[in-house]
């Protein structure tokens, strides 16, 4: 498995013979597009891990509008972590965008393939303190910046996902309407703004 050997490598600053011996603590699945990993009121198990696809993490409100939290591309981590941690019942679906490869990852992976490893462990804090900022930084987003901003955030945090997902998808990631985001794109062209996506 390529990209999770790279990221515990390069990410975690796993010592190579750690991540030679990490397939024994992970289970390897293929997912066909739509398919869920997670829905609403299951308790979600396991992070998921993404070594080809994509994923994404979304609610429904009482409406039935999508509301998406997250997409997860290549070597990116996805979860319920109130699910996981906390035993509770979700409020999320986690499902396939793509047809997917995934792993799927324990909850106490990380501290699994890192202990004993100062650095590593280092590291694993660093990535935590990361993902709660990057949440914050989320949060006020959505309530504080304009739909222009909020777009180009994207643009940078998902710089492949523009040719990859349908626009009523990134408008209900970026909490906006599919006509206001169409907008958005409209002013930007006339700015002569090109997104640099893959």
């Amino acid at each position: 498995m390529k990209n999770i050997n790279n990221y515990l490598a390069k990410v975690l600053n796993v010592p190579l013979e750690r991540v030679n011996m990490c397939s024994l603590q992970y289970e390897a699945k293929k997912v066909q597009k739509n398919q869920f990993l997670l829905q609403y009121g299951e308790i979600c198990r396991y992070i998921y891990f993404v070594e080809k696809g994509l994923l994404k993490m979304y609610s429904i409100d009482k409406n039935g509008k999508e509301h998406i939290i997250q997409f997860a591309p290549e070597s990116w981590l996805i979860s319920d972590r109130s699910s996981l941690y906390f035993n509770e019942k979700s409020v999320y679906y986690i499902e396939a965008v793509e047809d997917s490869e995934i792993l799927m990852l324990p909850p106490d992976f990380i501290n699994r393939v890192t202990e004993g490893f100062p650095n590593s462990l280092e590291q694993s804090d660093i990535l935590l303190q990361k993902h709660i900022k990057s949440l914050q930084d989320r949060i006020n987003s959505l309530l504080a910046e304009t739909a222009e901003e909020r777009y180009m955030k994207f643009i940078t945090m998902y710089p492949d996902l523009l040719l990859r997902v349908p626009q009523w998808m990134i408008a209900s990631y970026l909490g906006i309407t599919p006509e206001s985001l169409s907008r958005v794109r409209k002013e930007l062209a006339r700015k002569n703004f090109v997104p640099d996506s893959k």
